[in-house]
């Protein structure tokens, strides 16, 4: 089985700090070394992957090798951030999660026809999100075969 490399981050955009707060929690539970990025919304996450951060500690970030994407987020909503990813020629290979709490089949659809790689219901309690966190890490990093990151 291949590991993607340990230093390619993973990057969280979620407006909620409590979830980003237990996905860390997650990864260092069973785990996952990669970095965590994180963006709290859409349009820092555009700037970030563009290139056009004003954190200094996202100037020059390595590319993502795994998106984790809320749909409601404020600003530039996680539809639009993953219709603009899907469109970039530079972004588009990188593996988009939709990791939401809506389960709306329109929402679903909809994410699947503009590119999403998969589509995540967030669990309620943090004993799921641990069992979904590992097989979403086990199938990205461990399994699947990705794109080259250069």
């Amino acid at each position: 089985m291949k590991v993607l490399s340990q230093t390619c981050p993973i990057l969280l955009v979620d407006d909620n700090p409590h979830d980003y707060e237990a996905t860390k929690r997650c990864f260092k539970q069973i785990g996952i070394t990669n970095p965590l990025m994180y963006c709290a919304d859409g349009d820092e996450a555009l700037d970030l992957l563009q290139g056009q951060s004003t954190q200094t500690q996202y100037a020059r970030p390595p590319r993502p090798s795994l998106i984790l994407l809320d749909l409601n987020l404020p600003g530039t909503d996680g539809r639009e951030v993953l219709n603009q990813l899907k469109q970039s020629k530079r972004l588009k290979s990188i593996p988009v999660v939709v990791l939401t709490t809506s389960s709306d089949p329109n929402d679903i659809h909809a994410c699947y026809d503009k590119g999403a790689n998969s589509y995540v219901v967030k669990p309620v309690d943090y004993d799921g999100l641990l069992e979904a966190m590992r097989s979403l890490c086990q199938f990205w990093l461990e399994v699947a075969e990705v794109p080259s990151m250069a």
